[in-house]
């Protein structure tokens, strides 16, 4: 990570951390790296969430982007994967969104895809640090016409609509659906997608006010989304975050399925159907087990990354392979789009669901999902590394491991932004992984603070 940006873009919380002259500096440093090689006229296109922060930092990011003589789109409300589709189909330069995604309502944070709808590479996000930071402003400052404009589009909702629902052939006739829009950037698209293709649509938590994003809501919050889905009788509840590139789901029973379990549903689905390239689903260390004892039992290959949207394209990317995602719901279908699309996740299982004639709640028991135990160990910064060296944590590590192996594991992963490692015990008995859990995370704030 650098100076500003993190792992995923540059966040703060808006108007004390990620102030508009911060933003105004980041969208000038970031309109030059990203535009200082083409021959025309740059364009970039900015979409944006709910936050009522957007409107602000919007002002500011244009003002940096126009200021190099670069021209400014703005698409206003709109997920954060319709941005990186189109900046592809608009031809423009590079795409910025304005969004802190699944976090509260006072956060907010800048995220850059370069012309072919990519996340930048690191070295791309020191560049711009350099030229944020660079005492002599090298920049050109172009005047007269020469100066950038904004214009607004009014289009970028309804081609993003058309783009997610061109991926399936089926309609979803009969299939009574809920969708939690988390008060953010899918409480228009989404339903416009899901009336389309012909679902009996209830839609909660899409009347945005600027503050009420994920609020008690979306895929961080989801109560109220399976208790819609059990009082309606419908047939699926979907739930988006709110910048939309996540999806998880609700069975008609109400019960949670995450995305790991939606991975391995649609990933079977392509396997049987020849789509999954290389017999292959990415997903990251934190990944259930079951995922991969389902990998195991189907012949399909599950590779591990590191925790991160990021690592898993860079995986597809390098392997060649087509598919992969978290379990947190953010998956890529990356035949469709470069980046994880909760509406276009969503449309993808509920064809997979439809085209097998199956329900939520039967196509989930392709594997068995085993419990996980989430325990923090708070740790200075400096230290949190230090459990790889420390010869009583190791064999503490070591012994758990032993217990566990075959049928659970142990990971332990230090925080990439918190003061935190983390330790998580995966098992059949929840109650002896807690406790186990409880001692080791103890244990290592013991030792290392």
């Amino acid at each position: 990570m650098g100076k500003y940006f993190g792992t995923d873009g540059v966040r703060g919380v808006a108007n004390t951390e990620l102030t508009p002259e911060l933003v105004y500096r980041l969208g000038r440093a970031g309109a030059y790296v990203l535009t200082k090689e083409t021959n025309h006229n740059a364009k970039i296109i900015v979409g944006m969430d709910t936050r009522i922060s957007g409107d602000m930092l919007e002002a500011a990011l244009i003002a940096g982007i126009c200021s190099v003589g670069a021209h400014a789109v703005s698409l206003g409300v709109v997920p954060t994967p319709a941005v990186a589709y189109l900046v592809r189909k608009y031809n423009a330069d590079a795409g910025i969104v304005i969004s802190a995604s699944h976090n509260p309502v006072q956060d907010n944070g800048i995220k850059f895809f370069n012309s072919q709808g990519f996340k930048l590479r690191d070295d791309l996000e020191l560049e711009i640090e350099q030229y944020m930071d660079s005492k002599f402003d090298s920049i050109p400052r172009p005047y007269a016409e020469q100066v950038g404009a904004r214009e607004v589009c009014d289009t970028a909702i309804d081609d993003y609509v058309d783009f997610v629902v061109s991926t399936t052939d089926i309609k979803l006739d009969g299939m009574k659906i809920v969708i939690d829009c988390a008060n953010g950037a899918t409480y228009k698209a989404a339903p416009l997608a899901f009336n389309r293709l012909g679902a009996e649509l209830i839609a909660i938590h899409r009347e945005p006010d600027g503050t009420n994003i994920n609020l008690n809501c979306g895929s961080t919050h989801m109560e109220s989304l399976c208790a819609a889905v059990k009082e309606n009788g419908a047939d699926i509840g979907i739930a988006f975050d709110g910048d939309g590139d996540r999806c998880l789901a609700v069975d008609a029973n109400g019960e949670m399925v995450d995305g790991d379990v939606i991975m391995a549903i649609c990933g079977k689905f392509m396997k049987d159907n020849g789509t999954l390239k290389n017999d292959t689903i990415v997903a990251t260390v934190m990944s259930n087990l079951g995922l991969f004892q389902m990998g195991e039992k189907n012949g399909i290959t599950i590779e591990r990354t590191k925790v991160g949207d990021r690592y898993v394209l860079e995986h597809l990317l390098e392997k060649g392979d087509c598919f992969g995602g978290e379990q947190s719901g953010h998956i890529i279908f990356f035949d469709y789009n470069t980046t994880g699309d909760g509406i276009l996740t969503a449309i993808q299982l509920l064809t997979t669901l439809k085209k097998t004639n199956k329900k939520l709640d039967e196509a989930k028991n392709i594997m068995e999902v085993l419990p996980q135990v989430l325990v923090n160990a708070r740790v200075d910064n400096k230290k949190k590394k230090e459990y790889l060296t420390n010869e009583t944590i190791k064999s503490e590590i070591e012994k758990l491991e032993a217990k566990f192996s075959g049928d659970g594991r142990v990971l332990i992963r230090p925080s990439g932004t918190e003061p935190i490692v983390r330790v998580m015990i995966e098992g059949r008995d929840k109650t002896v992984l807690k406790a186990e859990a409880e001692r080791l995370a103890r244990l290592i704030e013991g030792l290392l603070n």
